[in-house]
Parts: structure tokens; C-alpha cells; sequence
């Protein structure tokens, strides 16, 4: 007679080892990042050093499988995602995606793809939240009141005694944020109206610091050569889409891709909305745009059978390699 013997725990062993098998089969993770630079200043966090991109590459080289966005979403049609596909992803054409970033995508062999604002390229000026951040949370004086007039919205701020800004200036951080929103919002003819008037005000000359530089056409082409990098388009002038009538965000979304296409000579497949923001009907119009996939801001995983025009995300923060390691198996654990 045979004995039975049974091993305590090895039950839950199989079972956690199915679980993993089909959590990991049919996922993938696309990384959101924008910068690759370090920065005095970053209210929103939107920069990564490169020595730490440089870890969280060789953390995806090692322990992920990265892979382009457009082979993602032919997996994704096939119904086939690879075993721990990751994708990586920049947002916004800052000229260091260009002379920091590609270089490390080339060491390590990662494919990225760099979603491209085309009414910012080649332009001399920062984009605006840029531009707010080098006016209000710089080393400098300022007036000591504020008035201006904001679609018929009359707003004034007291700064109080006009002494050099510090990291801890929370007035000044107040003003930025509550600017922020104001502008945001705003179309872009009447933004720059008042990014003007912030100017004369701060009395400052409009400029591109050397470490907020964008792409310029010819950047454009750069980034594309060796085929490391593929371009994707991100509107005109990064307005948030819900906000605007269908006409005015199919203007933004076909005159992106448009304006890409003129540059490359050849066609661009993806997309980004945004700040992450989009409807059903922003959604619609990429699709009929021709673009074969777009990538939203909200958070989570990519599962099989998603929609391939509302693509999660996960934002890249500037954190050192073990804790980008932890985070990683986290969101592929959930």
C-alpha cells in the first residue's frame, strides 16, 4: 500500500506560483517620464537625474522586458503581452530627452517613445509652466503687489516686503500655484497675454534657459535616427482637451500628427493627452485621426483587452534604483 504523504504548504506554493505566471503573462507597465536633468527647481517633480535613470534602465534591462509602444499595442490587438513588458515613455520634446536621455536609452538598448508638443518646436520661449516657475520661484525681487486681469477676472496678490525668494517661500509657492490653475486652463492666445504681463511686471525678458530648452525640428529628426526612439505626437499647444469644443481638439490632435509626419517623412501611430486629460469623444477623434494608440496619465497596469486609446501609466519619479526596483514589482504584484 502506498502511503500518501502530504507536504504542509505546498498546496498555497502552486498556487501563488499560477497567480504569479498569470499576473505576469498578460501585463505590461508603460513608464511615464519627462525630463532627464537635474534641477534647482521642479515644483511639479517632472525631472529625474540622469544617474538615476541610468539605474532604473539597468532595472528594466534586468529584471523587465522593455519594448516599443507600437509592439505593445499590436500585442495587445493580438491578445499576446509579453512576460513583464515594459514601455518607456517621455512627454512634452525637452531638448534633454535628446542629449541626456537617448544616450542612456542607447547604452542599456531600451526603446522609448517621446511624445512630441509640435507648437513648442523650436520655439525660444519655455513652456509656460516653465516660464511661471522662472518669474515666481527663482533668487530675485519681485513687486510687491500683483494685479492682473484674467478673462475679465480682476486678481491681486501682496507678496509683502520684496526680499530675495527662498525654498520656503510660501507666498511665492502660493502665487505660483494659484497662477498654475488660473493658466491652465486658459486658451493659449490668452495665456500668453498673460504670461507677457507677468513679464513686464518681474521685469524680465522672455528666454529659454539652457536646461529648459525644447526640441527643434532638427532635434526632432535626431531623436528618430538609429531607431532607439520613436515619435509620437502630444497636440499643439498642450491644451486640456476636455475643455475645448470637438473642432478645436481634432485641430489640436490632426495638426500634431501633421506637423510630425512633415518633419520625419514617414507615419506617426501614437499618442498622449495632455496633462492626462481626455473623453470619450477626445478618444474618438485620435482614433479617427489615424493613430493606432494613446496614452492617458491615470495610473495602473495594462491588462489584456484594454483600451488601446486610454493606455495607463505610471509616473517615473527621481528616486534611486532599489526604491524604482520595489515599485516596480509592486505595480506588477496588484
Amino acid at each position: 500500500m502506498r502511503t500518501r504523504v502530504r507536504i504542509r504548504g505546498i498546496g498555497r506554493l502552486r498556487q501563488s506560483a499560477k497567480w504569479v505566471t498569470k499576473r505576469f503573462t498578460h501585463e505590461a507597465l508603460i513608464l511615464l517620464y519627462h525630463r532627464v536633468v537635474e534641477l534647482s527647481s521642479d515644483p511639479y517633480l517632472l525631472g529625474v537625474k540622469p544617474q538615476r535613470f541610468a539605474e532604473h534602465l539597468e532595472i528594466l534591462r534586468k529584471h523587465g522586458r522593455p519594448m516599443r509602444l507600437h509592439q505593445l499595442a499590436q500585442a495587445l490587438r493580438d491578445g499576446n503581452l509579453p512576460r513583464r513588458a515594459v514601455v518607456v515613455t517621455f512627454d512634452d520634446g525637452y531638448a534633454d530627452n535628446l542629449y541626456t536621455a537617448k544616450p542612456l536609452l542607447e547604452r542599456f538598448d531600451v526603446p522609448a517613445t517621446i511624445f512630441v508638443t509640435t507648437g513648442y518646436i523650436g520655439r525660444e520661449r519655455e513652456f509656460w509652466w516653465d516660464e511661471l516657475e522662472r518669474l515666481l520661484l527663482q533668487p530675485g525681487t519681485l513687486p510687491e503687489t500683483l494685479r492682473l486681469n484674467i478673462k475679465g477676472d480682476f486678481c491681486e496678490w501682496n507678496l509683502g516686503e520684496t526680499i530675495c525668494y527662498s525654498e520656503d517661500d510660501s507666498i511665492r509657492h502660493h502665487l505660483y500655484s494659484s497662477l498654475y490653475q488660473r493658466l491652465l486652463l486658459l486658451p493659449e492666445v490668452e495665456r500668453s497675454k498673460v504670461l507677457d504681463e507677468l513679464l513686464r511686471w518681474a521685469g524680465k525678458e522672455p528666454m529659454a534657459r539652457r536646461s529648459h530648452q525644447l526640441v527643434s525640428s532638427d532635434e526632432v529628426v535626431r531623436l528618430s535616427e538609429g531607431g532607439v526612439i520613436e515619435i509620437g505626437a502630444h497636440t499643439v499647444t498642450h491644451p486640456v482637451l476636455s475643455g475645448l469644443p470637438a473642432a478645436v481638439q481634432r485641430d489640436e490632435i490632426v495638426e500634431s500628427k501633421a506637423h510630425l509626419t512633415r518633419i520625419l517623412g514617414r507615419r506617426v501611430t501614437s499618442f498622449a493627452y495632455p496633462y492626462g486629460d481626455y473623453t470619450t469623444e477626445t478618444a474618438a477623434i485620435v482614433q479617427e485621426a489615424g493613430f493606432d494608440s494613446a496614452c492617458s496619465t491615470f495610473t495602473g497596469i495594462v491588462r489584456r483587452g484594454a483600451n488601446h486609446f486610454e493606455l495607463p501609466r505610471v509616473l517615473a519619479r527621481d528616486c534611486a534604483g532599489d526604491a524604482f526596483d520595489r515599485q516596480l514589482w509592486a505595480f506588477f504584484r496588484q
